[in-house]
């Protein structure tokens, strides 16, 4: 009885605690007012309605392409952008699984059809020639590409970048990932935005710089229909079966690392230097996975001086 009591009382509990935290899925328009606003617009690719801004200079014959990270969103660059678009065109997206964007609609998250859909992207825009800069998933999406049409990028910068097997430590919502049938159901249900914190605070270099805004930003756009979802299906479609294809990169190669990131350790943009001949490494210390957001002016002035063609100091 008293057992038949203590399982009772245990359900009761974790109803009352999926309850509290349950998490319905947010449509794409309750959202835009908020992470929307001017100079964002949307572009039809590949039957997405593509989240954007597109700024800076129409004619410059090279825009700079920034290209965000796993459960993150075009927003992650504005600061680069406000610097970036005085004197450029700058294009950034939310990639599709992510930010407003919403779900490939054929669950289909390999690198493969990443590539094909920025290149089919960049071409609805009538870009033909970028500088691809690319965060994390974004640093792997900025290099297939420029590898599978080679006459597209010229020039690369891989900020903590994909690229290699066995990367570092995996976030509170990963782990969570992990857990057979009860993870997915409670990512997908329940995400308390208390997880979605201490996922954005355990990637970067200082956690007591991470604003309330940016906790908001991560937790409210992963609610957007269809992103918790694509985020689960990312996970188990991942491989890294071609990264011997980074050693085919001829082109001018800038390698961004903040010194603390243990989601991508620094050994791995130490195999891209090693990998991509002629390129340039440049570490930043006190700074985690998402460098461009942690420091943006420091990140900003190596990546203006790799423009530039001079050593970053």
């Amino acid at each position: 009885m008293w057992k038949l009591i203590s399982i009772g009382l245990a359900l009761a509990i974790l109803a009352g605690v999926v309850g509290a935290a349950w998490a319905p899925d947010r449509p794409a328009e309750s959202l835009m007012a908020r992470w929307a606003a001017a100079p964002s617009k949307f572009v039809d690719v590949d039957g997405l309605r593509v989240h954007v801004r597109d700024e800076g200079p129409p004619s410059d014959p090279h825009p700079i392409v920034l290209i965000h990270g796993t459960a993150s969103s075009l927003h992650t660059w504005d600061a680069w952008a406000d610097v970036l678009a005085e004197g450029h065109r700058v294009v950034r997206l939310d990639l599709p699984g992510a930010g407003l964007t919403g779900p490939f609609s054929d669950d289909d998250y390999r690198i493969e059809h990443f590539t094909r859909f920025v290149e089919e992207f960049l071409d609805r825009l009538g870009i033909d020639h970028a500088i691809l800069v690319g965060n994390s998933l974004g640093g792997r999406i900025a290099w297939e590409t420029a590898v599978s049409k080679l006459d597209l990028a010229d020039r690369l910068v891989l900020i903590d970048s994909r690229g290699y097997p066995n990367e570092g430590s995996t976030t509170a919502f990963e782990r969570l990932a992990g857990i057979p049938l009860v993870g997915p159901f409670l990512i997908e249900h329940v995400t308390p935005r208390s997880l979605i914190e201490k996922s954005v605070t355990s990637v970067v270099g200082d956690p007591s710089k991470v604003t309330a805004e940016q906790i908001d930003r991560y937790y409210e756009l992963l609610l957007r229909a269809g992103n918790r979802r694509a985020l689960l299906l990312q996970a188990r479609q991942d491989s890294y079966s071609d990264s011997d294809r980074i050693k085919t990169i001829a082109i001018p190669t800038l390698i961004l690392w903040g010194a603390l990131d243990q989601r991508i350790p620094v050994t791995d943009a130490k195999r891209f230097n090693t990998d991509i001949v002629g390129s340039e490494l440049v570490v930043l210390d006190g700074l985690g996975h998402t460098p461009q957001e942690e420091d943006p002016m420091g990140t900003l002035r190596a990546f203006e001086a790799f423009l530039a063609g001079k050593p970053f100091s």
